[in-house]
């Protein structure tokens, strides 16, 4: 069915939560569960998505289900783990890794399944594979992949958000297209792609982040993010504060460009070639690679970013949450 890596029976690489719903090391019984999943690294500009699925999982109250066994998938060299203290004295390390929980938003007649981690550094069919054998264990019936990418649009402007599936229901239902786009890809990409393979439905939406705004969060993109989640689920996202935060992060980042006359006039170029190009068509999933290929260009030979780390000469250091 699939160009999974072979799985080891003998050993389980999902550990298990403490829950009164899972028994045994099986999943919980789920009504139709959509999936929706986020993975910080080179397919998240701003920490847009990532912000976004732990928005959900904050708003919604999910419960943890499991977390992958990061021995298998990370180089604690490159993605390292960290300390932290638990009652100011105790110190507990937390491992990099991926972890799911469940929710059952109020009004909704289904249960939502967020997946939330970390570009796996190593063996990505595998990774695919062990998450695609524990949703089909849920009976998973769509899953949406949510990412973010740096691209040349203005702070100023609404966030361009565009969708694409495999799936011609899905793609008439939400008015999505097929992707064009070739080129590198990230774990966002190969993990629709495996769930294609498999048979589940996978729509992927992304956000175009400002490439000249460094440094993450951006919550505006989350916002734009989870208006598309909302068209999906057919169900209402409270925002919360994130609405707020939104347009202190568009007010920060104007003043700091008003202070640097080089960026102003770049941002300025930028809404006159928005409003010229009447907005919608720079939504559309060619557009979007288009700005990904620039960016490729301007990074050049031996770059060291992806679509979700800082890239082109100067870039403002945005606001932190």
């Amino acid at each position: 069915m699939t160009d999974r890596e072979p799985k080891d029976p003998t050993r389980a690489s999902l550990s298990w939560q403490d829950l009164d719903d899972v028994a045994d090391g099986e999943p919980p019984e789920l009504v139709e569960p959509v999936v929706v999943a986020a993975f910080e690294g080179w397919n998240d500009a701003g920490d847009a998505a990532t912000t976004a699925v732990e928005h959900l999982e904050l708003s919604w109250d999910a419960r943890p289900l499991a977390a992958l066994d990061p021995e298998d998938y990370y180089d604690f060299q490159v993605t390292r783990p960290t300390i932290h203290l638990v009652d100011g004295i105790s110190r507990r390390i937390e491992w990099p890794t991926t972890r799911l929980s469940v929710c059952r938003p109020p009004g909704a007649d289904h249960d939502v399944v967020l997946i939330r981690g970390i570009e796996p550094n190593m063996r990505w069919r595998a990774f695919c594979g062990e998450l695609l054998d524990y949703l089909d264990g849920l009976g998973a019936t769509t899953v949406v992949t949510l990412g973010a990418l740096l691209t040349d649009t203005p702070h100023t402007r609404p966030v361009p958000v565009t969708g694409t599936t495999y799936d011609a229901s899905s793609a008439a239902k939400f008015g999505l297209e097929a992707s064009r786009y070739t080129g590198p890809t990230g774990i966002v990409g190969v993990f629709q792609d495996s769930c294609v393979q498999a048979g589940i439905p996978a729509i992927s939406f992304w956000a175009a982040v400002p490439h000249y705004v460094s440094q993450a969060p951006d919550p505006k993109a989350a916002v734009a993010l989870l208006h598309r989640v909302e068209e999906v689920l057919d169900l209402e996202v409270p925002l919360g504060g994130l609405p707020e935060q939104a347009e202190a992060w568009e007010r920060t980042v104007s003043e700091m460009a008003d202070a640097d006359d080089e960026v102003r006039e770049y941002v300025r170029s930028l809404e006159e070639r928005a409003e010229s190009d009447s907005v919608l068509p720079e939504t559309s999933g060619e557009s979007i690679a288009a700005d990904f290929e620039r960016y490729l260009r301007r990074r050049g030979p031996g770059g060291s970013g992806g679509p979700g780390r800082p890239g082109g000469p100067g870039g403002l250091s945005g606001p932190r949450r």
